[in-house]
């Protein structure tokens, strides 16, 4: 597997794996119908960075770098990741993490912040943990999960160091 800067001909398989996972309505607040152009825009345009694990010519995940804050808290980074179903539970998204983290450093974050990450998804939240993060704060019945109703969002954040 190979972590790349995402090309413009990725976008297809991006947006396969961006629809079936806000389609689901368990991870991401983004609107179950966002269409292939709102996803373009969200996942390409206005990050910083976007990157794809491929595995030859096949995108197994993606994630996007950007700033959490404007001015005085520019120097905190948010990423969103998403694996591709058949990829899921291979590591793909430890190791888009772990790249995610060293590409921020490398772009001089401080730290990473992820706003919004579903309490329920015990997989990225374990991961999340297991990779250093720490649960910064509990937002109750921010999230409108499509099968369990509302449920918690967590706020989720590691310092990388100086």
């Amino acid at each position: 597997m190979e972590i790349r800067e995402a090309l413009e001909a990725d976008f297809e398989q991006i947006w396969r794996i961006f629809h079936s996972v806000v389609v689901a309505g368990e991870t991401y607040a983004y609107a179950p119908d966002t269409s292939k152009e709102e996803a373009y825009e969200l996942w390409l345009r206005q990050p910083q960075k976007t990157y794809v694990a491929v595995e030859g010519d096949t995108v197994l995940g993606t994630y996007y770098l950007k700033q959490n804050q404007l001015g005085l808290g520019s120097h905190v980074s948010n990423c969103g990741y998403m694996v591709a179903e058949s990829a899921r539970g291979k590591g793909v998204a430890a190791a888009l993490c772990e790249h995610s983290q060293a590409m921020a450093k490398r772009y001089g974050y401080k730290a990473m912040q992820y706003n919004f990450v579903v309490s329920t998804n015990e997989v990225a939240v374990n991961l999340w943990k297991k990779l250093g993060y720490e649960i910064a704060g509990r937002l109750p019945k921010a999230f409108r999960h499509s099968k369990l109703g509302l449920v918690d969002a967590l706020v989720m954040y590691k310092w990388l160091g100086d």
